[in-house]
């Protein structure tokens, strides 16, 4: 016997008490541990409340970012129980705050439905933070409780009389797990809570950050409290497009015991905009549930169609996508016991779920389309210009994805490609005009690292047919270049990736205004019709730095003015004048050598990861920022304009 099999005793067996395990491997219960993950700590918080709302017991939930940059979760709920648990023999709040697997939602007369379900909330949230504590209003009394690393400071005491009602949590989150940041940022969760209050409509939500102070000297605050819910959510998504129709058709009610909320409106645009919540989760993969409503929707429209004789100088077969061009969706349902399949949990697979939706959107549409035909007939001629446009892009696809006599795809002139072939090593720099492309090209490593040039700005896919994308000859080169192509075996409109050439895609551009906006057209084009890389983490920005500081021989690099400032005072001294500062405003600014050690070399450069958080609020900017309203894209610019980097 090995000496290594030798010391694989019963010693070698470890059993983690729970929250250990948690702190051990903090990934599987909250994602991961950096950006993502540090807000999921107060979704999973506020979950907890909306649980509290969804029951019929909360109205108002408020959350706060505290100056320490800790966060608090205040509901006006039942309150945590604080009696004795009998199996337990301690108070029921310490069982909720530190056992996994606890909590009032397994009992289905306490919650029928819940956003969590897997019991592991809250008591995540206690282990992976430093401090929390929380405090229970209930039955005319206070009680509070600490807890650090998930363990208990002391048991839990009454602090006295009280007139409020609910529960407060409050939390720090631990740096020890959070090594990247332990900072909340105020937009990702104002959008979450924004979210929330649509899906649960009658619900007051607020959120304040008190680290920082509006130009009233108020901290920062928004409040949100939506009547209407999904229709409301719809208009919301689709203020910056074009209705062809005057009203939302939106419809709730119950399915098979599933309850089932649906809201949708048909705009000009040509991108189809779905988004599919279970219990309050956002599902990006979707599921059954959306299945379902693609079942429903096209099964009912297409009848209508038929018997209304509406289709008959169609020369083309009409397909299902058809029937979703120009159409912005939203789709909620409250299931009891959600599966949850697919690479980032993010999947519906309850089968039950399939037809509840389908027969809701079928008796929402066929009596929408009976009592509207004016507008039903508006979205038949909607249907048949889809079908056109989905031919044409058919054929536009084909040609770029024919094969060259030679056997394979010709790869554009323009690609300067790498002698690596494995696609997990080899990196694609799309780099802004052919100057560029030539500094990057003679100061890249060419054996993993290819670059393609981009002339002048790509076609804004916003507001172009589909196969009018095609045409462009700089997408065309993209496709190619990536090896990417349109189709696969469940849609024929998703992107390919089977044989995709580069596992990072690093779009490279000039740190100017133009540079912003190509940088802007490649990434509506990668979210409308390539959202595949970035979902699966392909996606990749570079950061260019925006000045040289030197002095005599020795030169360093900045990337913001504060960094800038702070090296012309420790190179100056006394003489900040014999600093010399070089302003970079593009990449041929630099010579190949400059742009490999900053921008380019792995062990040194800075590459920003694209990632979606929150597809139902990035589908609403881009179509601000690239479509035809003009108002909304001003506001925009006037309210972010503080956050911009302006050369005088």
């Amino acid at each position: 016997m090995s000496e290594e099999n030798k010391s694989y005793g019963a010693d070698s067996i470890q059993a983690l008490e729970g929250m250990e395990h948690v702190r051990k491997r903090p990934s599987m219960y909250i994602g991961d541990v950096g950006v993502r993950g540090l807000h999921h700590l107060v979704y999973e918080v506020v979950d907890n409340s909306i649980d509290e709302a969804m029951a019929g017991y909360c109205t108002k939930i408020d959350v706060w970012i505290n100056e320490n940059g800790s966060v608090s979760v205040k509901d006006d709920g039942r309150g945590i129980p604080v009696a004795i648990h009998k199996k337990e023999g301690v108070s029921a709040l310490e069982v909720v705050m530190t056992k996994i697997g606890a909590g009032g939602k397994f009992d289905k007369d306490s919650y029928k439905v819940s956003g969590g379900l897997h019991g592991v909330g809250v008591s995540c949230v206690n282990a992976l933070s430093i401090d929390l504590k929380a405090t229970v209003y209930r039955d005319g009394r206070e009680y509070e409780q600490e807890y650090s690393q998930g363990k208990i400071k002391y048991a839990v005491r009454e602090v006295g009389p009280s007139d409020d009602q609910g529960t407060m949590v409050t939390f720090l989150p631990d740096p020890e797990i959070f090594t990247q940041t332990t900072e909340f940022t105020y937009d990702t969760l104002s959008l979450r809570m924004r979210e929330l209050s649509f899906l649960n409509k009658g619900i007051e939500m607020s959120i304040t950050d008190k680290r920082q102070k509006d130009d009233n000297g108020e901290f920062v605050r928004d409040d949100f409290k939506s009547t209407e819910g999904l229709s409301e959510f719809v208009r919301y998504l689709d203020a910056t497009r074009s209705p062809i129709m005057s009203n939302v058709i939106a419809m709730e009610g119950e399915k098979n015991g599933i309850p089932v909320e649906v809201a949708m409106i048909y705009n000009s645009s040509y991108s189809e905009n779905l988004h599919s919540y279970v219990n309050n989760i956002n599902t990006h993969e979707g599921g059954t549930h959306l299945a379902g409503f693609r079942r429903g929707l096209t099964t009912t429209l297409k009848k209508y169609a038929d018997e209304s004789g509406l289709l008959q100088k169609v020369k083309y077969e009409i397909a299902g996508d058809d029937f979703r061009e120009g159409l912005t969706a939203i789709i909620s349902v409250k299931v009891a016991e959600p599966q949850f399949e697919g690479q980032t949990k993010t999947k519906l697979g309850n089968r039950e779920v399939t037809a509840a939706v389908s027969q809701a959107v079928t008796d929402m549409l066929t009596n929408y389309l009976e009592e509207n035909p004016n507008e039903a007939k508006i979205i038949v001629q909607k249907v048949m210009l889809a079908a056109q446009a989905r031919h044409a892009a058919a054929k536009a696809r084909e040609m770029v994805q024919r094969k060259t006599p030679m056997g394979g795809a010709g790869l554009p002139g323009k690609l300067s490609d790498c002698s690596e072939k494995d696609p997990a090593i080899c990196e694609l720099y799309l780099v802004e005009g052919d100057s560029a492309g030539g500094t990057a090209k003679q100061g890249r490593d060419r054996n993993y690292q290819a670059i393609l040039p981009l002339r002048g700005k790509i076609l804004n896919v916003e507001k172009a047919l589909e196969h009018r994308i095609y045409d462009n000859e700089e997408i065309k080169n993209m496709f190619t270049a990536l090896g990417v192509t349109i189709g696969t075996e469940e849609d024929a409109r998703e992107l390919n990736t089977a044989k995709l050439r580069y596992h990072k895609i690093v779009i490279m551009t000039d740190a100017d205004v133009d540079g912003s906006h190509i940088r802007t057209l490649i990434l509506t084009l990668v979210f409308r019709y390539m959202k595949a890389l970035i979902e699966q983490g392909f996606l990749y920005i570079a950061t260019p730095p925006l000045y040289q500081v030197k002095k005599g021989n020795k030169a360093e690099y900045c990337w913001s003015d504060s960094e800038r400032d702070i090296l012309v005072r420790d190179m100056g001294g006394d003489n900040p004048d014999s600093v010399k500062i070089q302003r970079y405003k593009g990449l041929g600014e630099m010579n190949a050598e400059q742009l490999w050690e900053t921008t380019m070399d792995p062990e040194r450069r800075t590459l920003k990861l694209v990632t979606l958080d929150n597809a139902a609020e990035a589908d609403r900017v881009f179509s601000m920022l690239m479509g035809d309203e003009v108002p909304p894209r001003r506001e925009f610019i006037e309210a972010n304009a503080k956050y911009a980097r302006i050369d005088a």
